[in-house]
This record gives C-alpha cells, structure tokens and sequence, in this order.
C-alpha cells in the first residue's frame, strides 16, 4: 500500500539537475523532487510519496487529510487491547 502524504512548499531550491523543494509536513522538513509539478511555487500544498510530488491539491484538501491522519493514529494509539484475545 502506497501512501502519499501533503505538504506545504517552503522554498524551491536553485540546484542544477532535478527541479527540488523543502516541504513542510508539520514541522518536519524534507527536500522532495517536484519535477512532475513544475508550476508548484512555495506556499503550495503537493501530495508526497517517497520523496516525490504528485500532485498539487488546495490548502483546504490538505489539512482535511491531515486531520484524518491524525484521527487513525490517535485511534491506533488508543487501541491497546491484544488482538489475540
């Protein structure tokens, strides 16, 4: 299972070779290539899998997915009960 997580454009990087940013996935920082979105410019929100943009989304549909992320980890960390029982 793939998944692709979004993050808000900080700055486009001025480096020869692949077209890369710093994202920002809630304090965590991260080049990514954005090669496959060459029209993103910082403070765009992209989808992120393993170190590369998808796709543009809208700041909106990022935190909703955001926020639902967050909801399936708090549900994860309060699910302590064994499953073998």
């Amino acid at each position: 299972m793939c998944l692709g997580i979004p993050g808000k454009i900080i700055e486009i990087l001025d480096n020869p070779g692949l077209k890369m940013c710093k994202m920002d996935f809630g304090g965590v920082i991260r080049e990514v290539c954005i090669e496959t979105i060459p029209e993103a410019k910082v403070g765009d929100y992209a989808i992120v899998h393993a170190g590369f943009a998808l796709n543009l989304l809208s700041e909106e549909e990022a935190n909703e997915t955001l926020s639902l992320l967050r909801e399936i980890a708090m549900l994860e960390d309060s699910d302590t009960e064994p499953l073998d029982q």
